[in-house]
């Protein structure tokens, strides 16, 4: 996987179902984050929730890929990612003690129509009417979701949006990192980097966690976060930012459903309406890419 993948039908499917899979994990992730905020201090379960991902991650990839774990081409872009990282899990997690798993998940999908915004303007790629009206009709299913200007607003939710920024960002930079790196050295380096940036933070008021289900969750944060942005960087070498982050939608799916499983949250019909919007969208724009196959599709090099 060291070379950046050919724009064809076949590995924008493959970019698509990776950063699908990416989503389950962070949806995951969330809700043992907003289980374990209840009880543990937000700086404290960011910092486990890194030192968990970097050690996971270390066991799971180091034996097959060596000494091409650590070795980055671009150490300067790791860094600021990895500042990134931290920045953005610390923002969820605080506004997580506030707001539901639908709400948080909600804001997020403001991410794609910034990516697509950056990537015209930074990345010179090009979106179609179609694709820009199904992510148009996204976003105001977000909107559904969230009721802005209602009595039902929170200032957290502030924090969630600066997030969404951030993760548009962290995208891109995902994505031109992989062009260079692997996957899974990319999202262990962010994630020792968030690690070392954390630990005089955390490590001068410690409390530690009792119980096994306190643990348990952490080592679900970690697990989760270590798979998802590995999942997440893989994707972007298969396909462009512009084509994968529409499908980013789905997660408001897992994220729904683990907050009715875990915290008793049913979503009214704002959300149920709002989530059936983001999900047509997303169904519309997954016919489209299938329907490509059918088509001959030039190499990215190809085209003039």
């Amino acid at each position: 996987m060291g070379e950046w993948m050919s724009d064809t039908a076949h590995n924008r499917r493959k970019g698509i179902a990776l950063l699908s899979l990416a989503t389950l994990m962070f949806a995951t992730l969330d809700a043992s984050a907003k289980w374990l905020v209840l009880t543990v201090p937000v700086i404290q379960v960011v910092f486990v929730r890194f030192l968990l991902h970097t050690l996971i991650t270390a066991a799971l990839f180091g034996p097959g890929l060596g000494w091409q774990l650590v070795k980055v081409k671009r150490p300067g872009l790791q860094i600021l990612r990895g500042v990134m990282l931290v920045t953005m899990t610390a923002m969820n997690f605080w506004a997580l003690q506030y707001l539901q798993l639908a709400e948080t998940g909600a804001v997020q999908f403001s991410v794609p129509i910034l990516i697509a915004l950056m990537s015209t303007l930074w990345l010179k790629e090009s979106l179609d009417l179609q694709r820009w009206l199904a992510i148009a009709l996204g976003f105001v299913g977000v909107l559904i979701i969230i009721r802005p200007g209602t009595n039902g607003f929170h200032p957290a939710i502030l924090l969630s949006v600066l997030n969404a920024v951030f993760y548009a960002l962290f995208n891109l930079l995902t994505r031109r990192l992989g062009r260079d790196e692997h996957p899974a050295a990319t999202q262990w380096v962010s994630a020792l980097v968030s690690t070392v940036s954390l630990a005089p933070i955390a490590l001068w008021d410690w409390h530690t966690p009792t119980g096994w289900l306190t643990w348990l969750a952490f080592v679900v944060t970690g697990l989760c976060g270590g798979l998802g942005h590995y999942f997440s960087a893989a994707a972007h070498r298969y396909a462009s930012a512009a084509v994968i982050a529409p499908f980013m939608y789905q997660q408001i799916l897992y994220m729904t459903a683990w907050g009715w499983i875990l915290f008793g949250q049913v979503p009214d019909w704002s959300v149920i309406w709002g989530a059936c919007v983001v999900v047509a969208s997303g169904a519309y724009l997954l016919w489209r890419e299938f329907k490509k196959q059918q088509l001959p599709v030039k190499p990215l090099e190809s085209n003039a």
